[in-house]
């Protein structure tokens, strides 16, 4: 995967917060799954637009298609083998008012 940027985000919402999600959404382009994708597993909920994709042995969540970028790949930072240093501080995205504040990160793949 090529990071074009190094903007992450930490969302407030009940399913990021349980989950432990750190947010880095990239073009789906530069996104690669280079193992493992015989044991990923599909999940929806709500609109079924955002695609949660998670292993199905260890459950570990570790991308989706989100709904805000569907043309993208959000991919959880702490599931990247690099120094999760080079990120720096998330923005912190309220997500708990999804609808209000979507349009906060519309570039944010850019």
């Amino acid at each position: 995967m090529t990071v074009r940027s190094l903007e992450t985000l930490k969302c407030n919402c009940s399913i990021c917060t349980q989950k432990g999600f750190w947010h880095l959404i990239v073009p789906a382009e530069d996104f690669q799954l280079t193992s493992g994708q015989e044991h990923i597993q599909t999940y929806t909920f709500g609109t079924h637009l955002a695609k949660h994709h998670f292993c199905r042995v260890c459950g570990i969540h570790s991308y989706y298609i989100p709904r805000s970028h569907p043309d993208g790949v959000d991919v959880n930072v702490h599931c990247l083998d690099i120094d999760t240093e080079v990120f720096g501080t998330p923005t912190d995205f309220d997500g708990r008012d999804w609808e209000g504040h979507i349009e906060e990160i519309a570039g944010f793949d850019r």
